[in-house]
C-alpha cells in the first residue's frame, strides 16, 4: 500500500511540473550528441511550403557537412516554418537559400543552406535575431516515391504504348520519302545557317523594333488623341459611302472618256508640239532680252520710266519719225527727180566687196556683216544682183532677200507701178548732201517724163 501511494504521488507531481511547462513530447527532452551548441550558435526561421518528413534534431548541412539542426517545427497559415541552429562561425549570406534533401534515396531528410546562384550575396545571415528565410527562397528536391509513382503511371496508363503507335505512324509516313525528308533536313540545315548568319541583323532589327515600341509607349497619349478623331472620321465617311461611290464612279467614267479623248488627239497634240518646239526654241534664245521687251510692251508707246515724268491727268506728245530711203532700197538704174542730179553708179570693188562676200558667207541675214551691207546705198545693190545668180542661189541671206523681190514683182504684175530702186536710192543721197541742182533728162521716180 505504501508503494503504491509513493507511486501515486510522483505520478501527480510528475503531471504537476510537466503541465506547469510546454512540453512537446521526446523532442523536448535534452538529447545528448548535438552537433552544435546553444552558446555558439545563432537561430533562423526558414518558410516551407512542404517540408515532407523533417522534424526536430533533423540536420542542417552547408556544402554536405553539418552545421546545425532544426529545433522546431510549427505550422503558419497554409506553410509549415522550421527553426534552425546553425554554428556561429559559418559565414552565409542574408539572401541564402535553404533547401530539403535527402542524403541518399532512402536516406534522412536535412535542411541544405546555400549561398544564391542568380544574385550577388548581401549582407550576413545570422546578424539580426529575426532572419527569416522567405517562401520565395526556399525548396524542395522530390523523393523517391513521387520518382517511382509517375513512372509507374506512365508505365501503366501513360504515354508508353502511345510511343508504339507514334513510331509505326512515323516510319509509315517516312516510307519512301527519304529523299524528300534528307532534302528537307538540308533544307532546314541552311535556313538555320542563314538565320545564325544574319542574327545580328535580326537582333538589330529586334532592338529597332524595341525603340518602336518605346517610342509608341511614350507617344501612347497623342495616338489615343488621334485615334479618338479617327472615329468620328470614319463614321461620316461611312454616312457619305454612297456620295464616294458615286465619285468614283463618275472618276471611272471620266477616265475612260479622257483616254479615248487623248488616243484621237495623240497625233495632233504631238504635231502641236513639234510646231512649237522652234517657238519654244528661240524664247529661250531670246534669254534675258525677253523680259524687258515685255516690259516695254505694257507701256508701250512710252517707256516705263515716262509715268515718273509725267505728274497729272493729261500729257502732249509730240512724235518724230525720220525715215530714210538708202536703208530700204538699193541703188541702181539711171532715173531721177527734176532738179536733182544723177548720182553715178560706182563699181563695187576692194574693202566692198569683201564685205558683200562675207555676208553671203555669214549665212545669217541678221549677222553683222550683213546688217553693214543692209544699211549701205551702195553695198545693197551688189548684194542683190549676186544673189541673182545661180551660184548664190540657194543662199540663206540670199533666201531672205527673196520676199521683198517678189512683193515688187506682183505689184508690177497687178498694173501697180513700182518706184524705181536705183532712183530712190538717188534720191536719198541728194536730199542727204542737200545739193538741189536739177538735171535736164532725168524722169520722174515711177518712170514718167520729168
Amino acid at each position: 500500500m505504501r508503494r503504491l501511494l509513493t507511486a501515486l504521488l510522483t505520478g501527480a507531481l510528475l503531471s504537476g511540473g510537466l503541465g506547469a511547462c510546454d512540453f512537446d513530447g521526446a523532442y523536448d527532452l535534452p538529447l545528448p550528441g548535438s552537433p552544435v551548441d546553444a552558446d555558439r550558435a545563432f537561430e533562423v526561421t526558414a518558410d516551407f511550403e512542404d517540408i515532407l518528413s523533417v522534424v526536430p534534431r533533423s540536420p542542417v548541412m552547408v556544402d554536405d557537412v553539418t552545421v546545425g539542426e532544426v529545433t522546431e517545427v510549427e505550422r503558419v497559415g497554409w506553410h509549415a516554418r522550421v527553426t534552425l541552429r546553425v554554428r556561429d562561425d559559418i559565414v552565409l549570406p542574408d539572401n541564402a537559400i535553404a533547401e530539403i534533401r535527402q542524403v541518399s534515396l532512402l536516406g534522412e531528410k536535412y535542411v541544405a543552406l546555400e549561398a544564391p546562384t542568380d544574385q550577388a550575396p548581401v549582407g550576413r545571415l545570422g546578424d539580426s535575431p529575426q532572419d527569416t528565410i522567405g517562401l520565395d527562397r526556399t525548396g524542395r528536391n522530390p523523393e523517391v516515391e513521387e520518382v517511382l509513382g509517375a513512372l509507374a503511371s506512365l508505365l501503366t496508363g501513360g504515354g508508353v504504348a502511345q510511343l508504339g503507335t507514334i513510331t509505326r505512324e512515323l516510319n509509315a509516313a517516312m516510307d519512301g520519302r527519304e529523299d524528300e525528308l534528307r532534302h528537307l533536313l538540308g533544307s532546314l540545315d541552311r535556313f538555320v545557317g542563314t538565320l545564325d548568319d544574319q542574327k545580328g541583323d535580326i537582333i538589330r532589327a529586334l532592338e529597332s523594333l524595341n525603340d518602336l515600341t518605346a517610342t509608341l509607349n511614350r507617344e501612347k497619349t497623342t495616338i489615343q488623341d488621334a485615334l479618338d478623331v479617327t472615329g468620328p472620321a470614319i463614321d461620316v465617311l461611312g454616312q457619305q459611302t454612297d456620295e464616294l461611290v458615286g465619285m468614283l464612279s463618275a472618276l471611272d467614267r471620266l477616265g475612260v472618256v479622257g483616254t479615248r479623248v487623248i488616243r484621237s488627239s495623240r497625233e495632233d497634240l504631238l504635231a502641236q508640239l513639234r510646231d512649237l518646239q522652234p517657238i519654244v526654241r528661240n524664247l529661250s534664245a531670246a534669254g534675258d532680252s525677253l523680259a524687258p521687251g515685255l516690259n516695254l510692251l505694257v507701256s508701250f508707246p512710252f517707256p516705263k520710266e515716262a509715268s515718273e515724268i509725267v505728274r497729272g491727268d493729261y500729257a502732249n506728245t509730240a512724235i518724230r519719225a525720220d525715215i530714210s530711203l538708202e536703208n530700204l532700197l538699193p541703188q541702181g538704174g539711171q532715173s531721177g527727180l527734176p532738179g536733182l542730179p544723177d548720182l553715178p553708179d560706182v563699181p563695187v570693188v576692194g574693202d566692198a566687196l569683201d564685205q558683200v562676200l562675207s555676208c553671203l558667207r555669214s549665212g545669217a541675214i541678221g549677222s553683222r556683216s550683213c546688217r553693214v551691207v543692209l544699211r549701205s546705198v551702195r553695198l545693197m545693190p551688189a548684194l542683190i544682183t549676186r544673189c541673182a545668180t545661180r551660184r548664190w542661189d540657194d543662199n540663206a541671206v540670199c533666201r531672205g532677200l527673196g520676199p521683198v523681190d517678189d512683193l515688187l514683182g506682183g505689184l508690177g504684175g497687178l498694173g501697180v507701178k513700182v518706184p524705181d530702186l536705183g532712183a530712190l536710192s538717188r534720191l536719198s543721197a541728194a536730199l542727204s548732201s542737200g545739193d538741189p541742182a536739177p538735171t535736164a533728162d532725168t524722169t520722174t521716180l515711177f518712170g514718167g517724163a520729168a
